[in-house]
C-alpha cells in the first residue's frame, strides 16, 4: 500500500475508536504527529491501534503501567497530551 493510503487508513482508525475520549486522544495524536512519522513509527502506531482504547489511554495518562513494548519516544509524545483540544 502506498504511503498516502496508509496515512488515510491510520487516520480513520485513530479517529473511530468507539468513544469520544479515545477519538480525541488517539486521533488527536495522529493528526499532530502522523504525517511526519517514519515508516517504523507508523508500524509502532499501527500495532498500538490493536490494543484496547482503555489501555492506550491509561498508558498515555499514567493511570496504568505501560508495558515495555510500548515504552519509548512515541509513548513519550503521546503522554505530552498537548494535542488534545481542551475547552476553556
Amino acid at each position: 500500500m502506498d504511503h498516502a493510503t496508509r496515512l488515510k487508513r491510520l487516520k480513520f482508525r485513530a479517529w473511530h475508536r468507539g468513544t469520544k475520549e479515545a477519538d480525541l486522544m488517539i486521533g488527536g495524536f495522529f493528526d499532530a504527529h502522523g504525517p511526519r512519522l517514519s515508516p517504523a513509527e507508523l508500524d509502532w502506531f499501527e500495532a498500538l491501534l490493536e490494543e484496547q482504547d482503555v489501555d492506550i489511554m491509561g498508558w498515555a495518562i499514567g493511570s496504568l503501567p505501560c508495558p515495555d513494548r510500548w515504552q519509548g519516544p512515541m509513548m513519550d509524545r503521546m503522554r505530552a497530551i498537548t494535542y488534545v483540544p481542551v475547552a476553556r
